[in-house]
């Protein structure tokens, strides 16, 4: 027997958030969950005046009083950022800079500059007192939280919802971080074509149903169904700098400095934090490397994904259960 939803779209952390729950629930229920994501926004992101994270950053070299949950986020950060092996590192954004994201007409950055920048890109000189409850970053560097704010706060705002026994929903934070509790279907989409085909206000390629997918869409990968878990994507295809005529994308590799090459990742975690984490992480790697560090992740959690390099080959890891037929 189907059933009928309600919807909300509200935009926060520079994407549209989509949550889907059943109709019983009062719409006063929205105002609930999307508050928890507004308080991750106004406490934890980077772009928020007087975040934990802001205060930290314009207080480089400097100690930081803390709360717990700053402690918490960036502990777990470091920690995967020593598996997936320094291609992850939140203090990117002097690189970011340096390649002319904030700047109206970028220029290709020198080789001299690049490794300049490099220099202040280190996450292992992050240091978290837990003790005092005070974190410091070093002189000039700066902390961006782009790559996991978001998934961090949905993650939260879902296990609010468990606790108010919401058990069949669906949270989509801008088709990059994906939430499923109960069973959804989720289309990825070719990160390579051109049409402009059901794509939401962030341009990710993923559709998302409640029931069996049953189009063609020549456009598509393949369909998987998850169940209580998230699905992470990470690619470049809308968000990139045209400079000289070539395409550079957002995510930069802190070892080299340069945009990676890849075309688009994608994990299934039970957790949509660590996954958008390991995502971006992960886009930087080879194949080889891509294996070797989702088997040393799969140790310590539930882990599927795939990769498409630079040549649009697909390199999966154990992602045979989540896969639909047409």
């Amino acid at each position: 027997m189907s059933r009928n939803y309600k919807v909300q779209n509200r935009f926060l952390f520079h994407t549209n958030i989509k949550i889907k729950i059943p109709e019983i629930y009062d719409d006063s229920v929205f105002d609930d969950l999307f508050g928890i994501l507004e308080d991750v926004n106004k406490r934890y992101n980077s772009y928020s005046e007087n975040s934990y994270i802001d205060k930290i950053n314009k207080n480089n070299g400097h100690f930081v009083k803390v709360n717990d949950e700053t402690i918490n986020i960036l502990s777990k950060i470091i920690h995967l950022s020593n598996v997936i092996g320094e291609e992850y590192d939140i203090t990117i954004m002097p690189l970011i800079r340096l390649w002319g994201f904030y700047k109206q007409a970028p220029i290709l950055p020198s080789f001299d500059k690049i490794k300049k920048a490099k220099r202040l890109v280190d996450y292992k000189k992050i240091i978290i007192d837990k003790k005092k409850k005070r974190v410091k970053i070093g002189k000039n560097q700066e902390i961006i939280t782009g790559s996991f704010i978001k998934a961090y706060a949905i993650e939260k705002m879902v296990q609010e919802m468990k606790k108010i026994g919401i058990k069949d929903a669906i949270v989509n934070a801008g088709g990059s971080s994906i939430i499923a509790n109960d069973e959804w279907g989720i289309i990825a989409e070719n990160p390579e074509d051109e049409k402009e085909v059901l794509r939401n206000v962030n341009g990710m390629p993923t559709r998302i149903t409640k029931y069996k997918y049953s189009g063609n869409g020549d456009n598509d990968l393949f369909e998987i169904k998850i169940k209580n878990m998230s699905y992470s994507t990470s690619n470049q295809k809308n968000t990139y700098l045209i400079i000289d005529n070539e395409k550079y994308g957002h995510i930069i590799s802190p070892k080299t400095g340069f945009p990676s090459q890849n075309k688009q990742v994608g994990v299934i975690t039970e957790n949509a934090f660590f996954g958008d984490i390991i995502s971006t992480g992960l886009y930087n790697q080879t194949p080889h490397k891509f294996y070797e560090i989702m088997e040393k992740l799969s140790k310590e959690m539930d882990i599927s994904g795939f990769l498409i390099n630079n040549t649009g080959k697909i390199f999966y890891f154990n992602m045979e259960e989540y896969f639909c037929g047409k």
